[in-house]
């Protein structure tokens, strides 16, 4: 079975706001992003895949699954 990553620069699942966000990120820290985030089941540092995104307390969240285990994790990036 061959699992797919998204692509850096698709739009998936992400609330309006959390779009134009999202959208505001140039491409290589979207990468940079994407590719640390931390995976307590793994427990080292992992590319977060098959994401969405919204917004919490002025910040985006995104919420998807480790690349490695398939183990759910998230990332907040601070808009702040």
């Amino acid at each position: 079975m061959k699992i797919e990553l998204m692509t850096i620069e698709s739009i998936p699942k992400f609330t309006a706001t959390a779009a134009k966000l999202w959208a505001t990120i140039p491409s290589h820290s979207k990468k940079l992003l994407l590719s640390n985030v931390w995976c307590g089941k793994c427990r080292h540092e992992v590319t977060i895949s098959n994401f969405s995104g919204a917004v919490k307390a002025g910040d985006l969240l995104l919420v998807g699954l480790c690349s490695e285990c398939r183990g759910d994790v998230a990332r907040v990036i601070e808009m702040s």
